[in-house]
């Protein structure tokens, strides 16, 4: 069917980044993901499969965004974003904004 099957003989040793990765085409992304309450937002800075919804489970949280606070408050995690940045992981248009001005 021309899709790209890869086989692996230890797949005990794979990272979690590693079994991310489906027929070669990167599925994770970095976005944002709400919290709080209604009128009151607030942001997890999430690693997570594309496939999943906005709020569903994540594979980790590696920071926070409350765009209500004032000063906005924001908080990452640099080596981490680093981290799944060079693994291929894709992050969305508003977390590339935010973690560019830091």
């Amino acid at each position: 069917s021309g899709d790209v099957v890869f086989w692996y003989d230890n797949m005990e040793s794979w990272s979690t980044a590693e079994m991310i990765w489906t027929k070669g085409i990167n599925m994770t992304v970095i976005r944002l993901t709400r919290m709080g309450r209604n009128k009151k937002p607030f942001y997890r800075i999430v690693v997570t499969d594309s496939r999943k919804r906005r709020d569903s489970g994540w594979i980790e949280s590696i920071g926070y965004y409350n765009p209500v606070s004032n000063p906005k408050e924001l908080k990452f995690d640099q080596e981490r974003l680093d981290y799944w940045l060079s693994v291929g992981a894709q992050p969305s248009e508003k977390v590339a904004k935010l973690t560019a001005k830091k």
